[in-house]
């Protein structure tokens, strides 16, 4: 395999262990404080390069959306991941990159004293990762300083005998390696669009802000890592894996977590500042209106919803209940929202039958084939899609949440219709921008409540 450096071998078999981190259920008591984070959109790192003047939602960032969407898909097919050999991106990787990224970033320190990173924010993500000197095969470039691990006081590498090396298979569905000599644990993550990370297993001190740190958490330093990360330093993750940031930090502050997500640069509403909030009291931060978790035993790290109605204008779609039944997840690294054909294809033909009355319809591009001439300040007015989730919490859809500016001539629809034979769901960013979105894992329910970033 070409993306490995040339020092390891890997392991044939899966250490068995139980993992070194410990849940929210373990009896110990959380802060009542949670912990608040400012969440910036990625497309703010590209302000560093040259190239960012071109359109920001390109059909490269389309692209990579499908193919994380696949990767997702092929998972509730029972498809392993540990067989799959990462690849190069398609698009040429140099600095500040040619095309931008989907997704949202927090900057937080590792190491003692604490090097600062960008990392983007993935809820469907497990082991988090940043990139690492002396980079023994590749470091896409990034805004900050590349983490310099000999330079912490607190930094370790884990021995592949150790629980949390074993735990890797599950987190990250590749199995983890031995390098030759040391004897370090070595991850693979492979991402579904083409990005990977490879390096070494680490524990250090994570710094959230100057008063809250976690003192062991578990990460990659990554040695080899290429893909679609924009400028960022790396991946936050935050399922419900027990190596995730997220479950690291639940014994401390309790297993719940909310966020709002800016706007980004391209849409017709001004971009506001968002967070991201670690710890149960941010249950406490707006009225969500709530709807339950649903297990999905295939793929239990994720984070599943039903979807019951869509409403466009206040009218439902017409269309049987049954047609909403799919596994459904909420996910901040997927941009475009994918709904089962039949539904997509009843959203697409009310709206399309409203707002061509005064704006004209042009081609489709990409994954994105309901557009119209104009852009996104000049297409208003457009009619809200109403989503509606059991329990009857919704995500009450406007104009910047359902149009998206490919260029200055054409304005699309930012929903698509999910095809293959093993139809999903995902309530991807885009959609949930600008709402306050909680994750109550504890009690097993997300809620939604608008205005999160005012």
């Amino acid at each position: 395999m070409e993306f490995f450096f040339s020092s390891l071998l890997f392991s044939a078999h899966l250490l068995l262990a139980s993992s070194l981190v410990q849940f929210q259920d373990n009896g110990l008591t959380p802060k009542e404080a949670s912990i608040q984070l400012e969440l910036h959109h990625v497309q703010a790192q590209l302000n560093h390069s040259a190239t960012s003047s071109l359109p920001f939602f390109s059909p490269q960032i389309l692209e990579k959306d499908e193919q994380r969407v696949e990767a997702i898909r092929s998972r509730f097919s029972n498809k392993n991941l540990s067989n799959m050999k990462p690849e190069l991106v398609s698009t040429p990787l140099k600095s500040g990159l040619s095309i931008g990224s989907g997704n949202y970033f927090v900057k937080l320190g590792v190491g003692t004293p604490p090097q600062y990173s960008s990392l983007i924010v993935d809820t469907a993500s497990s082991l988090s990762w940043i990139q690492c000197q002396p980079c023994k095969s590749y470091c896409h470039p990034q805004v900050d300083p590349l983490f310099n691990p000999s330079l912490s006081k607190t930094y370790r590498k884990f021995p592949c005998s150790s629980s949390s090396c074993s735990s890797l298979k599950s987190s990250t569905l590749n199995d983890p390696a031995c390098e030759i000599g040391s004897g370090a644990c070595v991850y693979r993550s492979a991402y579904g669009d083409s990005s990977f990370s490879l390096g070494y297993l680490s524990q250090d001190v994570l710094t959230l802000t100057p008063s809250d740190t976690l003192p062991a958490f578990v990460y990659g330093c990554g040695q080899n890592n290429q893909g679609l990360f924009g400028r960022s330093s790396g991946i936050l993750g935050l399922d419900r894996d027990k190596l995730s940031a997220l479950a690291q930090l639940s014994a401390k502050y309790g297993y719940a977590f909310s966020y709002c997500l800016p706007t980004s640069f391209s849409a017709s509403k001004p971009s506001k500042g968002g967070y991201l909030s670690i710890g149960s009291s941010s249950l406490a931060k707006s009225p969500f209106k709530f709807t339950p978790m649903v297990k999905n035993p295939k793929i239990s790290s994720l984070y599943f919803i039903d979807l019951t109605a869509i409403t466009v204008a206040g009218r439902p779609l017409g269309i049987a209940a049954s047609s909403y039944k799919v596994p459904t997840i909420i996910d901040s690294g997927t941009v475009i929202t994918r709904l089962p054909m039949s539904v997509y294809t009843a959203l697409k033909e009310a709206f399309v039958k409203i707002v061509s009355k005064r704006y004209k319809p042009t081609e489709g591009i990409s994954i994105l084939d309901t557009c119209f001439v104009g852009s996104a300040k000049e297409i208003v007015n457009v009619p809200e899609i109403q989503m509606i989730f059991q329990g009857g919490a919704a995500l009450p859809l406007k104009g910047h949440n359902t149009l998206i500016e490919i260029d200055v001539k054409t304005t699309c629809l930012a929903i698509a219709g999910s095809s293959g034979t093993s139809p999903i769901a995902i309530i991807g960013n885009y959609q949930q921008q600008t709402f306050d979105v909680v994750y109550d894992i504890s009690n097993s329910k997300i809620g939604f409540a608008p205005a999160g970033c005012e």
